[in-house]
């Protein structure tokens, strides 16, 4: 573990100030801007995920010419290929002369449509497959993959499944990734609820959008979606997933303690002991192998990092660094 400098200035120390402008509209439109700038090209593709699932995606290619390499961009829950997070760690890429796939979840992104099953966190496989797809689709010397959040859950658990997929994987690099979905759960009830209620509106809009579309398969009331988060996920778990109780709907997503020692990639993983979603002693207690490598600062919040007033933020600067390092 090394601890990463990192010091924005007073205004910008609380983890909560962080973590909420770190998806304001601001950054929005700090990262359409950059992205802007340093794309030549962007195109919409639909993934075939294998089963019948189709993923939608993004795929940029830098203003400077051929690509290097191409890396495979996952959001966090209830984000999508245009999250800022996404877009700014896009534009660093192709900054760098990297193509970028920014590949949007099930049911993410307005999608819903696309697939009658919901979205679950444990839909790892569709993610392996619509992976493997988007390296044959695009071929490229290097093949990298980085996640926010959830998707940086992701992105790990998808580097563990690489070498048994035939998937060629150089790196991959997770910022503020849950590793124990029971303990994130817990810490977003704490505070007076404000990242819990956050993910609750955002939850039942996508959900109503989905019962909308299918509403012969989403047997969901508005009494079921007036739940709060934990209930609400329990009651979809028992009925819409092969998981049967909550707590093994947890345990099928979560990657604390020794759950990636088997990592067979170079992996970069980059933290904040006051994010106030993840706990960072949980962070403390993985069992990594020497190729992966943990970085925590003081500061930060939940995937915010901002440096300055102008939001310009370290995280999008880290993933690309690290995952360009050696191509």
């Amino acid at each position: 573990m090394t601890r990463l400098d990192f010091s924005p200035p007073r205004g910008l120390r609380s983890p909560h100030a962080q973590t909420v402008l770190g998806s304001s509209p601001m950054r929005r439109r700090l990262g359409f801007a950059r992205l802007c700038a340093q794309t030549s090209e962007t195109t919409a593709h639909v993934i075939d995920a294998g089963e019948g699932v189709r993923l939608l995606g993004i795929h940029d290619l830098p203003a400077s010419g051929p690509p290097r390499g191409l890396a495979l961009l996952l959001h966090g829950w209830e984000g999508s290929a245009e999250s800022s997070y996404m877009r700014l760690t896009a534009a660093e890429l192709l900054a760098r002369g990297w193509a970028t796939f920014r590949l949007n979840f099930r049911d993410h992104g307005d999608t819903h449509h696309l697939n009658e099953a919901i979205f679950h966190s444990n839909r790892i496989d569709e993610v392996v497959r619509a992976a493997t797809e988007v390296a044959r689709r695009f071929p490229a010397r290097r093949f990298v993959a980085a996640g926010y959040s959830l998707g940086g859950n992701f992105t790990l658990r998808l580097a563990l499944r690489a070498p048994a997929a035939g998937l060629r994987l150089d790196a991959v690099a997770a910022v503020c990734p849950v590793l124990d979905p029971a303990r994130t759960m817990d810490a977003m009830d704490r505070g007076g609820g404000l990242y819990r209620r956050y993910f609750e509106r955002k939850w039942r809009a996508s959900l109503v959008k989905k019962r909308a579309l299918f509403p012969h398969l989403l047997h969901l009331d508005d009494r079921a979606l007036r739940m709060r988060l934990g209930p609400l996920t329990q009651w979809l778990v028992e009925r819409h997933t092969e998981f049967g109780t909550l707590a093994n709907y947890f345990d099928g997503y979560t990657i604390a303690g020794d759950r990636l020692a088997a990592l067979g990639v170079e992996a970069h993983i980059l933290t904040a002991a006051d994010d106030p979603v993840i706990p960072v002693d949980d962070f403390h207690r993985l069992r990594l192998p020497d190729h992966a490598h943990l970085e925590i600062t003081g500061l930060g919040g939940h995937c915010g990092f901002l440096r300055d007033w102008r939001l310009s933020g370290l995280a999008e600067q880290w993933v690309a660094e690290r995952l360009t390092a050696h191509g």
